[in-house]
């Protein structure tokens, strides 16, 4: 089973080096920042779902594919 997926939690993958790489890629911004931190509690889909993410569903599918391979 892979260590991230679709239902891990922000804060999770925040606080992976390798993990939080993959989402600076598709997402520049400060992953530390007041608003991001917001939503630490929830689960990466969740956060993709917000509209001002602007995220398709084959990027999802990507970044759920990479983060997947990290094991």
């Amino acid at each position: 089973m892979p260590r991230f997926t679709k239902d891990t939690k922000l804060k999770v993958i925040v606080d992976d080096p390798e993990a939080s790489a993959i989402l600076q890629e598709w997402f520049p911004m400060d992953l530390h920042g007041s608003m991001v931190k917001m939503a630490y509690g929830m689960t990466l889909e969740k956060c993709f779902s917000f509209p001002q993410v602007k995220v398709t569903d084959e990027e999802k599918e990507q970044i759920y594919q990479q983060l997947a391979e990290l094991g």
